[in-house]
């Protein structure tokens, strides 16, 4: 049990956020927590700068690449913060309206929703516009190529911004939150409004996959860095599903670790080991060894400061975490 757990406590590094946590990203050796007052900050070699990234509004939704974070707020603007504090205004969503999903591309272009309409800028800063068939609600770039996936209600659209042929729609009902792509790029998944979770096989076929049976949503989910397996919270342990064949999770069982009396809010697999770092919503975080289940301790559970952020650095030496709270941290991993 997590409380019996061998301890990681004594290499954390606290960190005062102020206000609740969006979102955390690595910029190289850089932790950038995005906060819901609107502001980045930056924490490195134990500094921590505080950036103004939206003064007039709070941050809703943020997404990085290793060399900035941009983030989306509630002021309509989409916004690009690098490691030395610089920020760029990359767009601005017409009539102001709140930012409600973003994706980067590893060639520096950014997709954002704002209601219906989807805004995909590429690294030139030329943009196009997909207009999703209800609110688009979860954005994500396929691992090749220049084609984003947009869920929304009743179902998923694929759509090569730089072609002029159709959006693909793929159809399963209900509400369609976020969307991720496997890093194969066979399987897009869908976190659903309704509990579940729903899949695609995009090869060899258009085959689903459904995924049902959290007691709750799932707010957060993560690919094994070998493209093998999912995990996601929204239950009282993390649910792993197996994606190492052709037919991905159809027909198999998942997996759980990290059972405690708390739901599971935040999950993080390490970039190059099979060690999952859960965030719960008591503010317990464990990290777990997928080949054993066994558990190190990184934070007790704190009443209040449910875990709202996770994040590995590249190297897999460094966790950040934020807390609905405001407090946040920095483990550095022994040895």
């Amino acid at each position: 049990m997590a409380e019996t757990a061998p301890s990681l406590r004594d290499h954390v590094a606290p960190i005062a956020a102020g206000a609740h946590v969006t979102a955390a990203m690595w910029l190289k050796d850089t932790l950038a927590l995005a906060l819901g007052d609107g502001a980045v900050l930056l924490a490195a070699r134990g500094e921590v700068r505080r950036i103004e990234s939206h003064p007039q509004g709070a941050i809703l939704v943020a997404a990085g690449d290793g060399r900035r974070i941009v983030t989306g707020g509630d002021d309509g603007r989409v916004v690009a913060t690098s490691a030395e504090g610089e920020t760029v205004a990359v767009a601005s969503a017409k009539g102001g309206t709140w930012i409600d999903a973003l994706a980067l591309h590893p060639d520096g272009a950014i997709a954002y929703a704002a209601g219906r309409n989807v805004v995909a800028q590429d690294a030139k800063g030329r943009e196009k516009v997909f207009a999703a068939p209800s609110t688009a609600r979860g954005l994500a770039f396929a691992p090749k190529g220049y084609r984003l996936a947009v869920a929304h209600y009743n179902g998923a659209t694929l759509w090569y911004p730089n072609l002029e042929t159709a959006p693909e729609f793929v159809e399963w009902k209900g509400s369609h939150i976020d969307v991720t792509w496997s890093p194969d790029g066979r399987f897009i998944v869908t976190t659903m409004q309704e509990n579940a979770l729903h899949g695609w096989r995009l090869q060899p076929d258009r085959g689903h996959m459904r995924m049902s049976g959290y007691p709750g949503k799932v707010r957060s989910v993560a690919w094994s860095g070998d493209g093998n397996w999912l995990a996601t919270g929204g239950a009282e342990a993390a649910i792993i599903w197996p994606f190492d064949s052709k037919e991905g999770p159809t027909g198999k069982a998942p997996r759980e670790c990290g059972v405690r009396p708390a739901r599971v809010s935040r999950v993080a697999f390490h970039p190059k080991a099979l060690v999952l770092a859960i965030g719960y919503e008591d503010g317990c975080i464990l990290l777990v060894r997928f080949a054993d289940g066994s558990e190190l301790l990184v934070r007790p559970a704190v009443r209040g400061s449910g875990v709202t952020a996770l994040a590995w650095d590249a190297r897999g030496a460094r966790l950040g975490f934020g807390c609905a709270d405001g407090a946040a941290g920095l483990l550095t991993l022994p040895g």
